[in-house]
């Protein structure tokens, strides 16, 4: 939920045509001079690490004075990460905490500034990059010791550190193409387009404002470069909290901050998933998600009343749509407070016998609770609150704002109190309602008035009956007198014209020990996240499930991640993809959009959310949101939509193992759930701004309509076979970048699976609970109509309850498959890893849909255990038919071969083969 207000749309609008006069003027006067190094020595502090000492050259007043001294900690932590640190040498500076965010912490700041006349870099054998630099004036570079390819490299641009300005630039070759440094809403695609804006501040921007500043702060991004051939990738992390313009030319890149220190890692690759792989490690790993999560979700902000919900529950029955979880806004609230429940319209009694029922049948129920602690004394979080001391501060006294029920103070969840009144408060709420996650939202922090603001003695606060419940009651006044409120170089965020606190908390405002708004504004989200995890795993010690707006590094081991406040266009349902491309990247990939958008369009809405559900069918977070002022629209309002969605849905339900098993894959490695194109194909130079397609896993290939009125979709495929997973009769064979156009009708989506994968599916359902107890089918995908080739897949069940996703003997069981054809033998083998659990549920394969091959089968033996099967009588193949080449629909080699039959217990390793009589 989070109606922004009309202005904000507007003021989203105003960024784009303020960008490039604000760009002009902060490049006219001369903002530094740069460094020069006065000491460098190798330190054997925590194994070892290269300390030296810098001295300005000459300082300037633009921005305020230049900090004289600083101190340069460089260190190779594992042979892929290299950390580049620069901070003041004589007084300590504001960074991400290390308890928020756990890493290795630099060696304390020393007084004993040592000057030398020799500096070199000792090289660190182990390490895949390497670092250099030179001393007057100083500049640092990393390369790639493989190839001795410069990945980052500050020589030739201007170098200034003061207290509230931090600038540093890098080179970059025209091969780069650059991904990252989120949230926005790049109209552009996920490939970062030169002279774009990137502005990174946590925001209550809607999302349908373009090149802004958005909900979460990621200053990370991935530079993927082809050079005649040679294909690598390597990330750039600059850990900062403080508001950023990151300026990037083509050519170069300019970070420009407002506060903080340099803290520099960088990450070797070579590969994307190597990328993600090493960035997650240090971050922290995306969370464990529950299978359930990966069902159909349904949520609006004005289900009025209990009647409404079971409704919906209903109408999603009748129409025999999937449906696993269903939300509440904030109307089941009293009166917008958090953790109370409205007497009238949602009585406690009622709604545990709702949840008693929907629980019984595997369906799950989430709400949503804001940051902002409603300032009412008979209300007893409020009351707990105070007792405690655990709201923000400004002045000495709680920071007032507003949101939804009126005036509000903001918790500190930097505050040990803070977080453990937090607990406390959902403990208590779990107590009132047993709901199965929760959905934080608000958390950048919103706020709808702007200073420093009291209750107003001339009127109400809220307006009793306002229809406009987000324009500010308080009487406030705007903080301009202070350097936090208005600091000297202004960012991007909010628009030139507001002032950095606009429409949020203060940034003079303080958290516990003194930390400034300023300097943590965007860890807001982040902090809520962790403590809101760590309430609700102590609740049962399950596996929790959060939902969080804001964001920043390491949100993705705490939390899942919707968009934000989109609108029902087609342009929207484009952007999206981009977006959930970006934030896999950032180490969130349980991502989504609002399926039909969350704000009102003018376009006719049925079309377009047949086309969402197409495309937000295979979000790895798949969730229907509406705004109250929207026409309804569940899934099961208009009846092409409901058709729609039972053949985009069915599929995604079949596909859960196959999902949960890229969740496990995620948790274990930090590899997105949906993928850019090239994550799989980076040597597919193509599709390297492909931002209409993607990948789930390593080779399930969604391509939607992303267009009004079209009944065909062209698409990009890398060479192989594609295979149609709706008809697998129909294949894709792509020899190079050509596009190809394919039948898209109303109520169908294209969707593919690459050859070289076997892929686990069940028949599905439409409810999880239900569909991971079929029986599997394993989808074999050989290349079209060739011999000696190879194929392999993998799953993971478990019991979906522990709070990590790990193999435990009787709770989880992991199978490799492999499969291959050589000559006229087909042989498919599985390898199981803690078996006992799969085999105490019973989970069986029933049947292997193979793809490619050239012939009939006959001849089957099987293996269990190393233990032949004798009675193989119910066991049959079904030979489809040839499969025909989708585009030309000219008859291939290629068939549809189908092994039915089979009980086959997923918890025992099996060998099966089986000859080929070839058909002419």
């Amino acid at each position: 939920m989070a109606l922004s207000s009309p202005f904000l749309w507007f003021l989203g609008l105003l960024v784009s045509l303020c960008w490039c006069w604000g760009t002009t003027l902060a490049s006219e006067a001369k903002v530094g001079y740069g460094y020069r190094m006065t000491s460098l020595e190798e330190s054997t502090f925590n194994g070892g690490s290269l300390i030296g000492y810098l001295k300005v050259k000459q300082s300037t007043s633009k921005y305020g004075p230049d900090i004289p001294n600083l101190r340069l900690f460089v260190k190779h932590e594992n042979q892929d990460r290299l950390r580049v640190h620069i901070t003041d040498a004589d007084n300590p500076r504001w960074e991400v905490p290390y308890n928020l965010l756990p890493r290795a912490p630099p060696p304390p700041l020393t007084e004993n500034l040592k000057t030398s006349s020799h500096f070199s870099a000792p090289s660190y054998p182990g390490s895949n990059l390497i670092f250099t630099f030179e001393p007057d004036p100083f500049y640092f570079a990393v390369t790639r010791k493989s190839t001795g390819e410069t990945i980052f490299n500050t020589s030739g641009f201007d170098f200034v550190f003061k207290d509230q300005y931090i600038q540093i630039s890098t080179q970059l070759p025209k091969t780069a193409s650059l991904y990252g440094l989120g949230e926005n809403t790049q109209p552009g695609g996920i490939r970062l387009r030169p002279n774009d804006p990137y502005t990174l501040y946590t925001t209550d921007i809607s999302a349908i404002n373009l090149n802004t500043d958005l909900y979460g702060s990621h200053p990370i991004y991935m530079d993927l470069r082809n050079n005649g051939g040679r294909v690598s990738a390597h990330g750039v992390l600059l850990l900062n909290s403080n508001g950023m313009d990151v300026f990037y030319k083509g050519t170069s890149l300019t970070y420009k901050i407002i506060g903080g220190l340099l803290d520099f890692y960088f990450f070797s690759g070579p590969s994307p998933l190597d990328v993600v792989d090493q960035y997650t490690t240090l971050i922290g790993r995306p969370a464990a998600m529950p299978y359930w999560a990966l069902g159909f979700h349904q949520c609006r902000w004005g289900y009025k009343n209990l009647s409404v919900v079971e409704g919906v529950v209903e109408g999603y029955k009748k129409a025999n749509i999937p449906l696993d979880v269903i939300w509440n806004d904030d109307d089941h609230m009293d009166a917008a407070k958090d953790f109370t429940l409205d007497p009238i319209n949602y009585p406690r009694p009622k709604l545990l016998e709702f949840l008693d029922r929907i629980h019984s049948e595997g369906m799950h129920y989430i709400v949503l609770i804001d940051p902002g602690i409603a300032v009412n004394s008979s209300y007893g979080v409020y009351q707990r609150g105070m007792q405690k001391d655990v709201f923000i501060k400004l002045e000495g006294q709680p920071y007032l704002a507003q949101v939804w029920p009126g005036p509000v103070y903001f918790p500190d969840y930097l505050n040990p109190n803070g977080v453990s009144w937090w607990v406390d408060e959902i403990s208590r709420f779990h107590q009132l309602v047993p709901v199965d996650g929760l959905w934080i939202d608000m958390n950048e922090a919103s706020n709808f008035c702007t200073g420093k603001c009291v209750i107003p003695t001339t009127h109400q606060c809220p307006e009793p009956n306002s229809t406009t419940p987000w324009v500010c009651c308080l009487d406030c006044k705007n903080l301009t007198n202070t350097r936090w409120d208005n600091p000297p170089y202004k960012i991007n965020a909010s628009g030139k014209s507001a002032p950095l606190g606009y429409n949020t908390i203060a940034t003079s405002a303080t958290h516990y020990d003194g930390v400034l708004e300023y300097n943590a504004h965007s860890l807001y989200g982040f902090s809520q996240a962790i403590a809101t995890h760590k309430a609700l795993l102590g609740l049962d010690g399950k596996r929790p499930f959060i939902l969080s707006r804001s964001s920043f590094v390491g949100s993705g081991s705490y939390a899942a991640h919707w968009t934000g406040d989109n609108k029902g266009t087609w342009e929207d349902l484009k952007y999206s993809i981009s977006t959930m491309l970006n934030f896999g990247l950032f180490g969130m990939p349980m991502v989504g959009s609002d399926i039909c958008g969350f704000y009102p369009a003018a376009v006719p809405l049925e079309e377009l959310c047949n086309r969402w559900i197409e495309l937000g069918a295979f979000y790895p977070f798949s969730r229907d949101h509406a705004n109250f002022a929207s026409p309804r629209q569940e899934l099961y309002q208009w009846d092409s939509v409901a058709k729609s969605a039972r053949n985009a849905l069915g599929l995604r339900y079949k596909l859960l193992p196959y999902l949960y098993t890229l969740i496990y894959e995620a948790h274990l490695t930090g590899a997105p759930v949906a993928r850019p194109v090239f994550y799989s194909f980076p040597e597919f130079t193509s599709s390297y701004g492909l931002s209409t397609q993607f990948l789930l896993g390593s080779g399930v290939m969604v391509s939607p309509v992303l267009e009004q009125g079209a009944t065909s979709v062209k698409a990009m495929f890398p060479p192989g076979s594609w295979y149609n997973l709706f008809d697998m009769t129909k294949a894709v064979i792509s020899k190079d970048a050509s596009l190809v156009t394919l039948d898209a009708p109303l109520n169908e989506v294209n969707v593919h699976v690459y050859q070289g994968m076997v892929l686990p599916m069940q028949r599905g359902g439409v409810i999880s609970k239900e569909a991971r107890q079929t029986p599997f089918t394993l989808v074999i995908a050989f290349p079209y109509g060739t011999d000696g080739a190879e194929a392999n897949g993998k799953v993971y069940v478990d019991d979906d309850e522990r709070p990590e996703m790990i193999l435990v003997e009787g709770e989880a069981t992991y199978v490799e498959f492999e499969a291959s054809v050589k000559g006229k033998t087909v042989t498919v083998t599985s390898n199981v890893q803690m078996g006992k659990y799969s085999l105490s549920k019973g989970l069986m394969i029933e049947k292997m849909s193979v793809l490619g091959l050239q012939g009939k089968g006959k001849e089957l033996a099987i293996e269990v255990d190393g233990t032949a099967l004798v009675n193989t009588t119910s066991v049959y193949f079904n030979h489809v038919g040839e499969v025909q080449e989708e585009v030309e629909g000219g008859s291939k080699k290629g068939m549809l071969v189908e092994v039915g039959g089979l009980e086959l217990p997923l918890g025992k390793s099996f060998s099966l083969s089986w000859k080929m009589e070839i058909v002419s």
